[in-house]
């Protein structure tokens, strides 16, 4: 049998006025969800996700029960934003670990959408097992950006995945290979955004208890800026009888996918002609090579063929930000041109490069990259939003109120 055992805490943090993470755990599943929205808006989503995930897997233990689970979260968020308006564009990120039923006992799966984490913690060792679904990751993998350009990168909490806001995209899935003693970790953004990878292995592991190392997590994000809501779980498995396929580096996310590599083509050298008379022999070798010429000339042409058109499809694949002079212009193309294929100008915002705040003016100067014309209208119009809003900010007074709410569980 898997058997755990839990402590709990979220807190509010020191900026926002309301805690719109939610939490849960029962002896099945440990949930997190970091809502977004707004005010009455994003604890109702994290809400929503964290009651439909426990009670659709709870009735579906499974693996595609867990799947099942997040795809009925998305569905009654979307639904209840559709019943309430005044809600629409409320959405959240969710990170869960499930107790799933195998041959062999209980096999721990973690599951997410979004920027919410999962950590596994041994010996005072720490990994983290689920991905970031947010544009500075995803650029992290795609390798056009560093870790640490990532970590300070302003769209490294712009996320690419969620529920409720645009659909569901697919999640995350790790079946975990677990030992007694081992703990997981499952937290919101606002903890590690505020803490390094060490800090919170350090805290989160023993001599610590499970109840002083959840208090230490909060407190320690706080002491490092409070900026958001701040939810941690902390899990300590006793028992583990089940246990994740491996492979030769560690185990297999179930829905990460993998690239294969064809092999090479096998380079055959050319064969000694066989011995005959001169005559015949010089007659075999013309036939061979205009054959191999033919289909050498070929696979030039279809080489070629798709090369240009593969070029073509990347020139024109990518969407940016840049200034036409005076507005903020999206251009469809790569900044600067691939070879002949060079960007053109597909829409123009209305809105002014001067109505940007600094550092994303400068950002501009560099070219803002997306993967659309939607998202890239969307972003123009999100840079003058802030814009705006730092604006009144300024213009106006503003009075700046806190509030701390801990709540501690213990299981």
């Amino acid at each position: 049998m898997t058997t755990w055992r839990y402590a709990a805490s979220s807190d509010v943090g020191l900026v926002r006025e309301i805690n719109e993470d939610s939490f849960l755990v029962t002896p099945e599943i440990a949930i997190v969800a970091d809502g977004m929205g707004g005010h009455a808006a994003g604890e109702i989503a994290s809400a929503i996700a964290v009651d439909v995930v426990a009670n659709v897997f709870t009735v579906e233990r499974s693996e595609v029960g867990l799947r099942d689970a997040v795809a009925a979260a998305n569905d009654a968020i979307q639904q209840d934003a559709v019943a309430h308006p005044e809600r629409a564009g409320m959405g959240t990120t969710v990170v869960a670990l499930g107790l799933v039923p195998s041959s062999t006992g209980l096999l721990p799966v973690v599951i997410n959408v979004g920027d919410s984490r999962a950590y596994q913690l041994r010996d005072g060792a720490m990994r983290q097992i689920t991905l970031d679904h947010s544009v500075a990751e995803e650029w992290v993998r795609q390798g056009r950006l560093s870790p640490e350009e990532a970590a300070v990168h302003p769209r490294r909490h712009q996320l690419t995945r969620t529920l409720g806001v645009d659909g569901l995209s697919d999640p995350d899935v790790f079946p975990l290979a677990l030992e007694p003693g081992d703990r997981i970790l499952l937290c919101s953004d606002g903890l590690c955004n505020e803490l390094s990878d060490d800090e919170i292995a350090s805290l989160a592991s023993p001599p610590h208890t499970l109840e002083e190392a959840t208090a230490l997590l909060v407190a320690g994000a706080n002491r490092g800026g409070g900026r958001d809501n701040i939810t941690v779980v902390l899990l300590e498995f006793d028992e583990v009888t089940a246990r994740a396929p491996q492979s030769a580096t560690g185990t297999v996310p179930a829905s990460v996918s993998s690239s294969v590599v064809p092999p090479a083509p096998r380079v055959v050298g050319t064969e000694a002609p066989v011995a005959s008379t001169p005559t015949r022999t010089a007659r075999r070798r013309s036939r061979r090579f205009t054959w191999r010429t033919a289909v050498f000339l070929v696979a030039l042409i279809a080489v070629l063929g798709s090369s240009f058109f593969v070029l073509r499809w990347y020139a024109q694949s990518n969407y940016y930000l840049a200034s036409n002079g005076t507005n903020v212009a999206v251009y469809q193309g790569q900044p600067g041109g691939v070879l002949w294929f060079k960007p053109k100008e597909v829409y123009t915002t209305p809105y002014l490069v001067s109505d940007l705040r600094d550092g994303d003016h400068q950002a501009l100067l560099n070219t803002i990259s997306e993967p659309s014309l939607a998202d890239a209208k969307s972003y123009a119009a999100y840079l003058y939003h802030e814009w705006k809003t730092e604006q009144q900010n300024l213009n106006g007074a503003t009075t700046t109120t806190s509030s701390t709410t801990t709540t501690v569980a213990a299981g």
